[in-house]
């Protein structure tokens, strides 16, 4: 359960992928193909993603001779599907491995869990009652088959009373599987189930349904929908189609309709929307196998090229993108890799959230950054443990504004560097009241090379005897030729 909340680190992944398989040349070509496909090795950051992805390879490595291996979520979980299937035809009804994959009442199954999942995840609901599957057309025995044949996709659990409730194995296989039922319904009916009432109309363009998807999913104030609009944006694609042939009875979208369906993401992403929505429309890029804008972006790092005055939004949003999916920018990131300046900083805050140390030293920062810093620490979900502001323009008015956001419980900040930021006393009294709000975390207070004073000095250095205090080190001094540079430490 723990591994399940906090998810695997990357060591952790290939562990497991150790772990799980026995032939060593089989797992060395997995772990490869999952770090190769950038999009499977950020979801193999979820446990339950792993043992998908280890089932699905392992099949189609040993099983088929294929070309490419899958490399993005919706031809994953498509595999993954196939997969379950044949385990179905071959364990419960006695077929071979060579027999047609889809029955008619394996279809039916497959519509049957599509139409609960789509319609319970816009309820937002993860776990099903018998009256849910009653509006889906699944008596209470049928489920209990389908969770009997469909061990690995669907489960039937017992709830408070000992009365019988379902579930999907995660919430990425009912995101797919309601994805796919808006797929064939629009296929075989025309109708549009991402519209409110739904329009019937078999000859309503499909870009109707997957631009209305995306607009739908922008609105939506949770994400709820972001993995859900990845997988029915790959189902798009004729390729993929085609690998559910059996199940789908006829194609749908056009080459023609997936450009107008990825140019009409790209304007999204130009429309400065937030960092989060904008990531997830890279990634629905991914899915429709178009990723320019991202390795446009990718040529320009490479080549030193990067001019960050002349990037348009989509661009910005292309950067982000690529720094957020990179473990190696994230451990560190530095501003002076992109423009010492605090317009490029505030463009990249939520890389900054995601980072583990950012370095900001001597970047032309003013109180406005620490107002958006601040943000950052409050963030629940910000990973960020070190931070050096040291040789900026802060004073007294930044730190108060950087205090607002030291003090908050989310704040998890170990080490902070203020040194040459023309601080005084009153910055000091910030500070302090700011750690003795939330003195469980910072370790190390850099405050050298400014103007404390007396009382300011006094007031951080009790800190390092209240045991509530996690500070260990503060450093202080050395604000002009005859002063020297103080280190205070904690006794033991």
């Amino acid at each position: 359960m723990v591994t399940e909340v906090r998810g695997f680190t990357d060591p952790q992944k290939e562990q497991y992928f150790r772990k799980r398989l026995t032939d060593k040349k089989l797992t060395r070509r997995i772990i490869s193909h999952m770090k190769a496909s950038r999009s499977l090795h950020i979801m193999c950051h979820i446990p339950v993603f792993c043992w998908i992805t280890a089932t699905v390879l392992e099949d189609v490595l040993e099983t088929r001779e294929v070309g490419k291996l899958p490399s993005t979520l919706t031809e994953m979980f498509i595999h993954f599907l196939v997969v379950q299937t044949k385990v179905k035809k071959v364990k419960y009804d006695g077929g071979s491995e060579t027999d047609p994959h889809w029955s008619p009442e394996s279809r039916k199954m497959i519509e049957s869990l599509g139409k609960l999942s789509f319609d319970q995840l816009q309820k937002g609901n993860l776990i099903f009652y018998e009256s849910d599957l009653t509006e889906c057309g699944i008596d209470i025995r049928a489920a209990s088959v389908y969770s009997g044949v469909f061990t690995q996709i669907f489960r039937e659990e017992r709830g408070l009373y000992q009365d019988k409730v379902f579930c999907f194995v995660h919430l990425s296989v009912q995101e797919f599987l309601a994805a796919l039922h808006v797929h064939l319904i629009f296929i075989n009916s025309g109708v549009n189930l991402m519209e409110e009432p739904q329009i019937t109309s078999q000859k309503l363009e499909s870009k109707c349904l997957y631009q209305k998807a995306v607009h739908k999913t922008l609105e939506s104030p949770n994400g709820h929908l972001d993995l859900f609009l990845r997988f029915l944006l790959g189902l798009s694609l004729q390729t993929n189609q085609r690998l559910l042939q059996g199940l789908l009875t006829q194609t749908g979208s056009s080459s023609h309709t997936n450009q107008e369906t990825v140019q009409y993401v790209k304007e999204k992403i130009s429309e400065n929307v937030s960092a989060e929505k904008s990531i997830n429309l890279f990634h629905c890029l991914n899915e429709l196998k178009d990723r320019s804008l991202v390795e446009e972006i990718q040529q320009s790092l490479i080549s030193g090229r990067l001019y960050t005055d002349k990037l348009s939004p989509a661009q910005w949003s292309a950067l982000i993108f690529i720094l957020m999916s990179s473990g190696e920018d994230l451990d560190v990131f530095d501003l002076k890799k992109y423009s010492a300046s605090e317009e490029v900083l505030l463009r990249l805050l939520p890389v900054v959230k995601a980072s583990n140390k950012a370095l900001l030293s001597g970047c032309n920062l003013s109180e406005r950054s620490c107002g958006a810093l601040s943000s950052v620490l409050s963030s629940q979900s910000s990973s960020l443990r070190e931070l050096d502001l040291s040789n900026n323009n802060l004073q007294d008015s930044g730190v108060k504004l950087l205090s607002a956001g030291l003090e908050s419980p989310n704040c998890k900040l170990e080490t902070l560097c203020l040194s040459g930021c023309l601080i005084s006393e009153e910055g000091c009294a910030s500070l302090a009241s700011a750690l003795s709000s939330n003195p469980s975390h910072l370790k190390e207070l850099d405050l050298s090379y400014n103007h404390p004073g007396d009382s300011g000095v006094k007031l951080l250095s009790a800190g390092l005897k209240d045991p509530q205090w996690k500070l260990e080190a503060l450093r202080y001094g050395g604000t002009c030729c005859r002063c020297r540079e103080v280190l205070i430490e904690k006794e033991e």
